[in-house]
């Protein structure tokens, strides 16, 4: 999120705190739970860089422990995705808390997965199939590596001339990366993914290599979804906008991902996760599309809580993310009155369009 969105938000997430409007809001506002949503968990050396766009994505985890025990301490359940959409089907039980983690990242089991198993607490994680096979492309990454390395300037091949963005100090690297990320969420998957691979070789930058580096292979991944605490769900095979792909692509995306996870660690998977899952990336086809393959639930990054509707829209379901930028439990506490999403959704309830 870039500097100034961020300072916004911390600024509107604090008057909350400050008048007292969450608490005031929540018996309206914290529906019957939510899904948190994560991705990298590591310990943080040091100050953090001044250029370090992908922060967002990481949080530490004494934040993570911390996290966990203010979710219990509140009062609600830490459960499954399956007796989540059981509670949500039925109108029982009470309020309740879902943890998920994107992409299989090996700090996931090193850091995550021993917070969970000391406190008995099940989660989530979805993978994206050709990721333990070392095939990923963990772009948004290279990117950032691609203009840490530029200097003066990133050049970037844009409808077949260079694109030069200057890369001196940290603050038009920020700009430089919000620009290019940008442009690139914008475009087909395929050309996209095309120029990151350009960019890679110009910067030297092993795309392979990083996959394998930071993400669980099959073996680890096999071991991991061993302990009895962990539900793997699927996130597609490459890790593609769905929104951007023809329906049979789309598809195709879905049930091989499904099916791969079947035959590599014995169990379908019945829960899912849409990559980005911002509006752009999956919408109404998207959901309408995730019954066929077999999907019980299927997961959004559209922000909100869990509300009784959503019975009826399994395959569209908000989360809200800790994000590595907002490591507070003041600003979580908030999170788990519902106020801040419901005031950013206009206090609509479900979109699901």
């Amino acid at each position: 999120m870039a500097k100034g969105k961020t300072a916004m938000m911390r600024a509107a997430l604090a008057g909350l705190h400050r008048t007292g409007a969450g608490r005031l809001l929540a018996p309206f506002t914290q529906g019957e739970g939510l899904i948190f949503t994560l991705h990298q968990v590591r310990p943080q050396t040091g100050e953090p860089p001044a250029f370090a766009p992908n922060r967002i994505l990481e949080v530490t985890p004494d934040f993570l422990e911390a996290v966990l025990d203010q979710v219990l301490e509140a009062g609600l359940d830490v459960i499954t995705l399956d007796e989540a959409a059981d509670r949500l089907t039925h109108g029982e039980g009470g309020r309740f808390a879902c943890f998920t983690f994107d992409d299989g990242y090996r700090d996931n089991c090193d850091y995550a997965l021993p917070l969970f198993q000391e406190r008995r607490l099940p989660f989530t994680l979805y993978v994206p199939t050709e990721y333990p096979s070392g095939h990923g492309e963990l772009w948004w990454l290279a990117l950032e590596q691609a203009i840490a390395k530029a200097d003066p300037t990133v050049e970037v091949e844009r409808d077949g001339e260079v694109w030069r963005l200057p890369t001196k100090t940290d603050a038009e690297k920020n700009r430089s990366y919000e620009a290019v990320y940008w442009w690139l969420r914008g475009l087909p998957e395929q050309k996209m993914r095309m120029v990151v691979c350009g960019l890679a070789d110009r910067y030297e930058i092993d795309l392979t290599q990083q996959c394998r580096d930071l993400i669980m292979n099959w073996d680890e991944l096999r071991e991991f979804a061993g302990d009895p605490l962990v539900t793997i769900g699927a996130h597609t095979k490459d890790h593609l906008a769905l929104a951007k792909l023809p329906v049979e692509e789309a598809v195709d995306q879905m049930l091989g991902s499904a099916d791969r996870l079947e035959s590599e660690l014995g169990t379908r998977p019945v829960h899912f996760a849409y990559p980005y899952g911002d509006p752009g990336s999956a919408g109404a086809r998207e959901f309408a599309l995730a019954e066929a393959p077999g999907f019980r639930t299927a997961v959004t990054t559209r922000k909100g809580m869990l509300f009784p509707a959503h019975k009826d829209h399994l395959t569209a379901l908000p989360r809200v993310s800790l994000n590595g930028e907002y490591q507070s439990l003041t600003y979580t506490a908030l999170y788990l009155t519902g106020a801040p999403f419901a005031i950013w959704n206009g206090f609509q309830r479900v979109d699901a369009a």
